[in-house]
């Protein structure tokens, strides 16, 4: 059965909670899946997948994202992977594109550009002075939870034709 490892890098919570609706959609669609925070794993090497997101401020990853995908590049090479950024609030923008360092991040790794979802700033989740007031002054959700869904959809029918081309 095909192991997938769903990672991520959230500073409030928001990003976290893509990686787990993202999870709960492949174990329902037949896959192997650990949904777990980037800082926490160790090897990739007992999984054929993984997806990756990272939760985006002032247009950048997190560092502990930009540090997994460093550390683990080599194996991240040998694998499929899927990357998701996490990031505006309020209403959608005309252009949604992937931000400058997931795109690099993506290229290294010969992944797909990361595909992006809305985020949320929640005032009562922020910790520090200035979390605390960008939260205030743009406090929101954006978290289009049908369209994540949609996107883990696609990524467990991928995943199943990958096995399956591979003979699993």
């Amino acid at each position: 059965m095909t192991r997938v490892l769903v990672t991520y890098a959230s500073k409030m919570g928001a990003t976290k909670e893509i990686a787990d609706v993202i999870g709960a959609e492949l174990v329902a669609r037949e896959l192997t899946v650990d949904v777990v925070a980037v800082g926490a794993v160790r090897s990739l090497r007992d999984y054929d997948a993984v997806v990756l997101g990272s939760a985006v401020y002032a247009g950048r990853w997190l560092r502990p994202a930009g540090r997994f995908v460093h550390a683990h590049a080599d194996e991240l090479e040998r694998r499929e992977v899927w990357l998701f950024e996490s990031g505006w609030v309020g209403k959608r923008p005309v252009a949604v594109t992937a931000t400058r360092g997931g795109r690099a991040r993506a290229a290294k790794i010969g992944a797909a550009v990361p595909t992006v979802f809305g985020g949320r700033l929640d005032p009562a989740l922020a910790k520090g002075f200035l979390d605390r007031a960008l939260a205030r002054r743009m406090p929101g959700d954006a978290r289009d939870w049908d369209r994540i869904r949609s996107w883990a959809q696609r990524i467990a029918v991928a995943a199943h034709r990958s096995a399956d081309s591979h003979g699993d």
